[in-house]
């Protein structure tokens, strides 16, 4: 199935998944967890926050070797929407990538979706853990902290009052 295909395929608009494809064009889905969403949500808006010359945006479509790839939040400076706006899965990454890690994935399949972040031009990949944990990566491996927001937290706390 093409991008185009998926995105006009109403039996799969609603579906509770993220929906990616792999190198041979498979449709692959996988379930999330209601505090995926949380951390998820949180994240993008203390992104806006830290990189205020940009935009953030989730589910953010990449077409790379292996197939569309979605981070669950993107970052793109302002002239990188400009020029990206239009189309349906990006011929590059935003500047910045990140993935709420759930227990469902792997090393290996985080670290192989960082390497395809970079080669479609992803400046840095961030992942955060189910615990709020976060992890800055640029194309030469881990960071102590992100570059592109050096003061942003090292975890991402979910304060829920008690009712």
């Amino acid at each position: 199935m093409t991008w185009q295909e998926i995105v006009n395929n109403k039996d799969l608009a609603n579906l509770p998944f993220k929906i990616e494809t792999n190198e041979f064009g498979q449709v692959v889905m996988s379930p999330t967890k209601y505090i995926h969403g949380i951390y998820q949500s949180r994240l993008a808006k203390l992104i806006e926050q830290f990189l205020t010359n940009g935009i953030t945006s989730s589910e953010t479509a990449i077409a790379t070797r292996k197939g569309v790839k979605v981070p669950d939040v993107a970052w793109s400076s302002y002239a990188f929407f400009n020029l990206h706006c239009d189309e349906l899965d990006l011929s590059e990454a935003p500047e910045l990538c990140a993935e709420i890690v759930s227990p469902g994935n792997t090393v290996k399949e985080i670290a192989g979706k960082r390497k395809l972040y970079f080669e479609r031009g992803a400046l840095e990949v961030w992942t955060c853990d189910l615990s709020g944990n976060m992890n800055f990566y640029d194309v030469n491996g881990e960071l102590e902290v992100s570059r592109l927001a050096p003061k942003f937290p090292e975890s991402i706390e979910i304060k829920v009052p008690k009712t």
